[in-house]
């Protein structure tokens, strides 16, 4: 038997040894592999620390380092409030159609006509569409009326004035 010094023994043990460490340590990280190397989690460098994407259930988390070692926080998820309100509307809008449906809740007289508009209010001018023009509404017939009367009323005063200054005239001359 050879002495176990020998350099051929020596390769032997070394080869025992690799081959144990690398079947055995390979079991081993296996078995306490973290499941970031699974594929669970996605890591991204922040200036804080590590963000960290749960690709199973889609929580982002913060991890920091502290005094006692890693710690992990939820960040806050907009989408599931989102989620509540859009909820929450998509129920209002349902209701709402209902009430639509049951049909008009108006209470009083629904059968009387409406009244007429007053006919001595004066339009509004409109705006033409697509452009800036004002439209002016034309006089109706009793404005003209009103207007021939102010007239012929101030042309009889003004011929009256003009007779009694020729007479006030024509007797001091």
């Amino acid at each position: 038997m050879r002495p176990a010094n020998s350099p051929t023994a020596s390769w032997l043990a070394a080869a025992v040894f690799a081959a144990v460490t690398t079947f055995g340590g390979g079991l081993v990280a296996a078995q306490s592999a973290p499941d970031s190397e699974n594929g669970r989690y996605s890591m991204t460098p922040i200036p804080e620390g590590v963000l960290r994407l749960d690709t199973r259930t889609g929580t982002v988390s913060t991890c920091t380092r502290n005094g006692a070692g890693w710690a992990c926080y939820a960040v806050p998820d907009e989408r599931t409030a989102l989620d509540a309100e859009i909820g929450r509307l998509q129920a209002e809008v349902e209701k709402l159609k209902g009430q639509l449906a049951a049909g008009p809740t108006a209470s009083g007289k629904v059968d009387e006509a409406l009244p007429k508009a007053d006919s001595l209010k004066k339009a509004e001018p409109k705006v033409a569409e697509g452009e800036r023009k004002i439209e002016i509404p034309l006089p109706s017939d009793q404005d003209v009326d009103r207007v021939m009367s102010f007239l012929e009323k101030a042309w009889r005063r003004l011929i009256d004035m003009a007779n009694r200054v020729q007479k006030d005239v024509s007797g001091k001359i």
